[in-house]
């Protein structure tokens, strides 16, 4: 199950209903796996809001180095030391984002007490672990912007206990090798392939969080087959010609790439401080051409199931 936490929705500069770009992601199946994407100004008094506490994330990844997706780094790295955390957190963004927190402690003389690493990036695969790989795909911005598609490894089919028993081989870990679809020799020498006792593998999630962009080709690669897509949606499509000049996107160009990339879910944020306190006509522009679509408002959680059912967490 993935759990999204919206802490800033709004484009450039916070308004009184929302607050500047910052998003946190769990994989509540695995323990460790908390991610922070953006930061803009006052994310961590959003985060007040939330039961959610910093020494829980693990990385943040930075889409771009405007100041709403930034400004709120310095005082979560240095909170995050104050309460106690130990545990390392690595920080993804565009290069240019070492020298921003490393004068930033400096000159205010925040002490870290935990291991931090920061990770400049380049279009491509920048990360993985065990169960996830992160690739980093250059979006069209004023400044080097990126988006950030994860991808979940398959897991194994679940092991036909009752074909087993059949057989005579009962649990033990010997199952953990069938499991990994190793062939396995059993006591009466005889060999089996754990393929032929399991079922069908769970596809992997894939979750698609793009920066600050304007319609482009690579928007497309960033959001195929994607279970969740994150997309701006500074404007209205009667506004097209301002979004391309300014280098963002409408609700109905995020839209019809929810719908031509084959995406299941689609959330837009970045919402111009124009439509925050009215966002009625965004989301009916969007829902037009791809009906799965959502805008969440500040402190909104959402939890999407493993059949994609979207899910508004209510506190």
């Amino acid at each position: 199950m993935v759990k999204l936490q919206f802490l800033g929705t709004c484009a450039g500069i916070p308004s009184k209903m929302r607050n500047v770009s910052s998003l946190v992601i769990q994989m509540l199946q695995y323990q460790n796996e908390c991610w922070m994407f953006d930061c803009g100004e006052a994310t961590q008094h959003q985060l007040l809001h939330s039961p959610l506490t910093l020494s829980k994330i693990t990385k943040i990844f930075i889409t771009h180095l405007h100041g709403d997706h930034i400004y709120g780094l310095p005082g979560v790295i240095g909170s995050r030391s104050f309460q106690g955390a130990t545990e390392k957190l690595q920080i993804f963004g565009p290069k240019g984002i070492k020298n921003f927190i490393e004068t930033t402690l400096t000159v205010s003389n925040t002490y870290v007490r935990y291991p931090l690493e920061i990770i400049e990036i380049q279009e491509g695969l920048i990360c993985k672990n065990d169960f996830f790989s992160f690739e980093a795909v250059r979006l069209e911005h004023g400044i080097v912007s990126y988006g950030y598609r994860i991808v979940e490894k398959d897991l194994p089919g679940p092991i036909d206990v009752e074909k087993l028993k059949s057989i005579g081989v009962t649990p033990g870990p010997i199952y953990k090798e069938l499991k990994a679809g190793k062939k396995v020799k059993l006591p009466n020498g005889k060999i089996i392939d754990g393929k032929d006792y399991c079922g069908p593998k769970k596809v992997g999630k894939i979750i698609a969080i793009g920066g600050d962009t304007r319609k482009c080709e690579s928007i497309k690669r960033l959001a195929k087959d994607a279970n969740i897509l994150i997309h701006e949606a500074t404007f209205l499509d009667k506004d097209r010609d301002l979004a391309f000049e300014h280098f963002h996107s409408t609700a109905f160009e995020a839209a019809k790439t929810a719908k031509e990339c084959n995406v299941k879910v689609l959330f837009l944020n970045h919402i111009s401080s124009r439509y925050c306190e009215g966002i009625d006509d965004l989301l009916r522009e969007a829902r037009s051409t791809f009906i799965n679509s959502y805008i969440p408002h500040d402190l909104q959680t959402y939890l999407l199931h493993q059949n994609d059912e979207v899910v508004l967490q209510l506190d």
